[in-house]
C-alpha cells in the first residue's frame, strides 16, 4: 500500500498488519509525524552526496558536503526520536571526492550521529562487496567496500539476538592416538608442555593450571565446548593487552597466569566485515543503488524482534520492505519518488 496520509502511520503502528506500508513523500516531514518511541529498527541506505540524481529530488544533490551532512543528520535526529530505547539503527552510507580528495562523509556523519544526536556507535561494518563497477581513474585504487554503521539509541539493554547470525560451528572433536582433539586439532600436549617449562608460574600455579586444562578437555570430549585457547603467563601472547587496568584478561592472567578462550557450539559471533556482492538492477531501470538484500538481513535477524517494526527512511524499491516482510517484520518505508514505490508495491506484491 502507498499512501501520503500520514492519518495512515498511526493506524499502522497500531494494528499488527505484516504487509508493508509505503509512504510518499519528505523524510523528514513525514518523521516528524510519527509518535515517539515507535519503532524497533531503522536500516536505510540514503542517497550519497554527488554521486546520483534520483526521482523526486531529496537530499544528495546540496551545494556543500556540509549541506549534505546537515540534512542527513536531522533525518537520523528524527529516526532517533522515533525508535523505542531497545531501537537499534543501522545506516550504509558510501564516500564522496572533492577536489580529488575523500571527504569522508560516513565518518563525519556517524562523528554527529554520536556527538550532536545522541546515538551509540557500537560497530562500523565494512560492507566488502568482492566486486565493483571499473574505475577509470588512473591515480587511485579502485574502492571495492562501504560504510554500514550499527548504532543503537541507549548504550546498554537494546535488543540484541547474538545467536541469530552466527557463522556454523566448527566440525565436532576427534580422537587421535587415544587424545581428545578439538575441532581445530588442539589436544592439550603443547599446553602441558609449556605449563612445565614456564618459569613464571609457579609451582601452586602450575598444578591449578594443569587441572583447570585437564577440565576444558574434558569438556571437549563431552561436546561442551567444540574448541578453546589457552593463554599462559611469559609463554603466550596475550588477546586483550597488558594493562590489567582495562582487561579482565589481563588481571585474570595476573593473578591465576593463564587464562582459557572458549568457542561456542552454536558458532561464531557474527564479525564486522560483511562480505556481500553489490544487488544488480533486477530489472529496475529507474533505480541503480547496489543495496542488496543480503546487507539487510543480519541487522534485521539481530536487532529486530519478531513481530517488531523495521523502519527505512530512504526506502527506494522496497528492499528493506521486503526483507521485513520475508523475515516476518513489519515495516514502513518512506521515498519522495513515486515512480519507486510503485516499484517497491510490484515486488512486494509479486514475490
Amino acid at each position: 500500500m502507498i499512501t501520503r496520509d500520514t492519518g495512515v502511520l498511526a493506524q499502522y503502528i497500531s494494528d499488527t498488519a505484516l504487509d508493508p506500508l509505503l509512504v510518499e513523500g519528505d523524510s523528514l516531514d513525514i518523521l516528524k509525524s510519527l509518535p515517539d518511541e515507535c519503532i524497533d529498527c531503522a536500516i536505510t541506505s540514503p542517497p550519497y552526496y554527488m554521486k546520483r540524481e534520483y526521482s523526486g529530488g531529496g537530499i544528495g544533490l546540496e551545494d556543500t558536503w556540509q549541506e549534505y551532512v546537515n540534512n542527513l543528520v536531522a533525518i537520523c535526529a528524527e529516526v532517533y526520536r522515533v525508535l523505542k530505547p531497545a531501537g537499534s539503527f543501522w545506516l550504509n552510507i558510501g564516500d564522496s571526492y572533492q577536489d580529488k580528495s575523500l571527504i569522508m562523509v560516513p565518518e563525519r556523519v556517524a562523528i554527529r550521529l554520536t556527538d550532536d544526536v545522541g546515538f551509540t556507535l557500537r560497530n562500523h561494518v565494512v560492507w566488502n562487496k568482492l566486486k565493483g563497477a571499473p574505475d577509470n581513474a588512473k591515480d587511485k585504487m579502485r574502492t571495492l567496500w562501504e560504510s554500514v554503521f550499527f548504532l543503537t539509541k541507549s548504550p546498554n539493554g537494546y535488543f540484541y539476538d547474538i545467536d541469530a547470525a552466527r557463522k556454523p560451528p566448527r566440525k565436532a572433536k576427534s580422537t587421535k592416538h587415544g587424545a581428545v582433539v578439538s575441532a581445530t586439532g588442539v589436544s592439550g600436549v603443547r599446553y602441558r608442555r609449556k605449563i612445565e617449562l614456564s618459569t613464571e608460574l609457579t609451582d601452586e600455579e602450575k598444578s591449578c593450571a594443569m587441572r583447570a586444562l585437564e577440565d576444558m578437555l574434558l569438556q571437549v570430549e563431552k561436546g561442551e565446548v567444540p574448541d578453546f585457547r589457552m593463554v599462559i603467563r611469559g609463554a603466550s601472547r596475550t588477546t586483550h593487552g597488558d594493562s590489567t587496568k582495562l582487561s579482565g584478561r589481563a588481571k585474570e592472567l595476573a593473578e591465576k597466569g593463564f587464562y582459557f578462550l572458549k568457542y561456542s557450539n552454536k558458532g561464531a559471533n557474527i564479525s564486522d566485515v560483511w562480505d556481500i556482492i553489490p544487488e544488480d538492477t533486477q530489472n529496475r531501470k529507474s533505480h541503480y543503488a547496489p543495496y542488496p538484500e543480503d546487507l539487510v538481513k543480519n541487522p534485521i535477524a539481530l536487532t529486530c524482534p519478531q513481530g517488531g517494526i523495521v523502519l527505512d527512511p530512504f526506502v527506494g524499491t522496497g528492499t528493506t520492505c521486503k526483507v521485513a516482510r520475508d523475515m516476518g517484520r513489519r515495516s514502513i518505508g518512506i521515498d519522495l519518488g513515486r515512480e519507486y514505490l510503485e516499484t517497491a508495491e510490484e515486488r512486494l506484491c509479486t514475490q
